[in-house]
């Protein structure tokens, strides 16, 4: 029988290095915070001047990021995120960015319906008849609540100019 010690660890992104990449993109925000700080004026003059506040939160961040960084080269490498972890994030990812994507030229509610229907049909265990049913219902009860009772406007579509809205 297999030791749980036998079975290799499952391969991924190294903790070290993303862990390394997260403090070098603080410390470069933080450079832009501290730049911009110091071109608006950070010092004290009669009171503090446009960047004062903006440079003492840069070099906190600034700090905490070096910090995060000589912790992260110091510590024992372990996996962050497994190839298996990742590529579900991705299945999640990549239709919410083609969701975002589609809003602009289908508009929120017609957007919303395919983004369900994709999620309810690839990944969820749904019926057709109930997929139908919340691809329909669900943009309907909610183009009512905030077109018609909050009379808020969110981006529309063809559909929506094809029902005269």
């Amino acid at each position: 029988m297999a030791d749980a010690s036998d079975t290799a660890p499952e391969a991924g992104l190294s903790r070290r290095i993303v862990e390394i990449i997260v403090a070098l993109i603080l410390m470069a925000l933080s450079a832009m915070v501290l730049w911009d700080s110091y071109e608006r004026g950070a010092g004290w003059d009669g009171g503090p001047q446009n960047g004062f506040f903006p440079a003492r939160v840069g070099w906190i961040l600034l700090i905490a990021a070096i910090a995060a960084f000589v912790s992260a080269i110091r510590r024992e490498d372990s996996v962050f995120v497994t190839y298996g972890q990742l590529r579900l994030v991705g299945s999640v990812f990549a239709p919410l960015f083609l969701y975002v994507l589609a809003i602009e030229f289908l508009g929120i509610y017609a957007a919303s319906a395919l983004f369900m229907a994709v999620f309810m049909v690839m990944l969820g265990e749904f019926r057709w008849w109930q997929t139908l049913l919340a691809v329909i219902a669900v943009p309907v009860v909610c183009f009512w609540v905030f077109e018609i009772q909050f009379r808020l406007s969110l981006p529309k579509g063809p559909v929506e100019a094809m029902l005269g809205f």
